[in-house]
């Protein structure tokens, strides 16, 4: 069935609305549907970059939720999807449905639009396309949580849901809200399938909703994240800050501990006493020690990265600066802020990590990177005597 077919006879069109919607931080009504996005319309309207507006419109951590007898579901979607000039073509984004929590099928929806991104010029060209629509049956009949887990790689309008039996949107379920905030290894970037992000693979171990605000090279400490973060009902917060920074090298060492008190000011206004939890970067070798910006290096179908700043220069940040910064902050905000916490991001990902699961590309973990470093997250921050313990 594609996206323009009707439903048979006994088939329920659900309305595609917040109730239903787990993840996004605004649903924007479209002339094809909803398109969920992970930032707010004021934070988009605001900041108008092209750059930071399709990261934010990428659903990582975006699903469809709701309890059915259903045996069989068809989702309508408009893909976008990315290729890169004179590299690989646009590869389909990886729908994931879940039963009670337990995987219960994937599907991939051909078609769509299609973004080509020149690296040389950082400009987009995009094609149109046709919807399609995701299907997953031979469920069982019997009452189950379902959930629709969207591609985190491509933009993804929601245009129908269809199912064999009623839906009614999921109660609370007494799990924890994470609402959490990193660069492009947290968004997902070189994970396979949307569950298989490094921030879902510890959401599921903890047992908590996870909210991802994981912005592919926008983990800038921008106030318009936090304000969004302090905005945002949540349980428990992660902040993992430092390597777009160096990435970019977007500022020296004399702004860098201010800006990060500040962010964290603007998000304790909404969320004073909640456990917050600051992250610094994993081990990423090219940048240890070694100042921005990077250069991305294109061999055929590979893309790799280096570090071209000079490590002489005063002031230049580097990953081993960003930690010691960021550890400090944490200590010094301490006395008057018992509930914020600091975490090394080499534990998450360290030498022995890197010498057993390098970065393909020298900057991004691959699927099994991702899945090392969210088992090691739910171990160190949802486990007795962690900081997100129940």
């Amino acid at each position: 069935m594609n996206a323009q077919s009707h439903p048979a006879p006994g088939w329920t069109t659900t309305p595609i609305d917040a109730r239903i919607v787990r993840g996004a931080l605004d649903l924007e009504r479209t002339e094809h549907g909803v398109l969920p996005h992970r930032l707010p319309a004021r934070a988009r309207r605001l900041f108008p970059d092209d750059h930071l507006a399709r990261a934010s419109a990428r659903p990582s951590g975006v699903r469809l939720a709701f309890r059915t007898r259903a045996t069989a579901v068809e989702l309508d979607v408009l893909p976008t999807k990315t290729a890169y000039a004179g590299l690989r073509g646009a590869e389909d984004g990886i729908y994931e449905l879940t039963v009670d929590g337990r995987p219960a099928g994937r599907t991939t929806v051909p078609g769509g639009n299609l973004d080509t991104l020149d690296w040389a010029t950082q400009t987009v060209t995009t094609r149109p396309g046709p919807p399609g629509t995701a299907r997953f049956d031979g469920l069982p009949g019997t009452e189950k949580d379902v959930e629709i887990w969207l591609p985190h790689t491509e933009i993804t309008e929601l245009l129908a849901l269809r199912t064999d039996a009623p839906v009614e949107p999921l109660s609370g379920r007494g799990r924890r809200v994470w609402l959490h905030h990193g660069s492009s290894i947290s968004q997902g970037s070189s994970a396979l399938a949307p569950t298989g992000t490094w921030p879902a693979v510890a959401a599921a171990l903890g047992g908590v909703e996870l909210i991802n605000l994981g912005l592919s090279g926008n983990a800038l400490l921008d106030p318009f994240t936090a304000q969004a973060m302090r905005d945002t009902p949540a349980d428990l917060l992660s902040v993992k800050i430092g390597i777009n920074i160096t990435n970019l090298d977007l500022m020296r060492l004399r702004a860098f501990a201010p800006a990060v008190h500040g962010f964290l000011d603007t998000i304790r206004e909404g969320h004073p006493t909640t456990p917050l939890l600051v992250v610094s970067p994993l081990l990423c070798p090219i940048q240890e020690d070694t100042p921005g910006p990077l250069t991305a290096d294109i061999d055929g179908p590979k893309v790799g990265f280096r570090a071209l700043g000079d490590p002489a220069e005063p002031g230049r940040l580097t990953l081993t600066l960003i930690r010691q910064q960021l550890a400090d902050v944490v200590e010094r905000r301490a006395a008057e802020d018992p509930h914020l916490h600091y975490l090394d991001g080499r534990s998450l990902y360290g030498e022995a990590d890197f010498a057993e699961l390098p970065l393909p590309d020298a900057l991004h973990p691959d699927a099994a990177g991702h899945r090392r470093i969210g088992e090691n997250f739910a171990a160190l921050a949802f486990a007795d005597g962690g900081v997100f313990a129940p």
